[in-house]
């Protein structure tokens, strides 16, 4: 599967059903070239205008499925949301 794919499904936390966003990113390890983490945008501040303040940083274990239009991952959301490192 391409990035290009993977930023196109909508991924979803199979602990509530809630969903959190597309992925913009990923985290690999240059020694052994393989993906670490899927990079989520987080929560828009006040309507979307002013941006974001934080994502989600999802380790590669937490994957469940990787779908046709979705992302299954288990994740503890307040564990997984980091403030932008941008």
């Amino acid at each position: 599967m391409r990035f290009c794919e993977l930023r196109e499904k909508e991924v979803i936390n199979c602990r509530n059903g809630q969903r959190l966003g597309f992925v913009c990113d990923l985290d690999f390890d240059t020694c052994t070239a393989k993906i670490r983490c899927l990079i989520v945008p987080g929560p828009c501040k006040i309507w979307g205008i002013l941006g974001r303040e934080s994502e989600f940083i999802i380790d590669i274990a937490c994957v469940k499925q990787i779908g046709e239009d979705v992302i299954l991952v288990d994740i503890d959301e307040e564990r997984c949301l980091v403030g932008c490192k941008c």
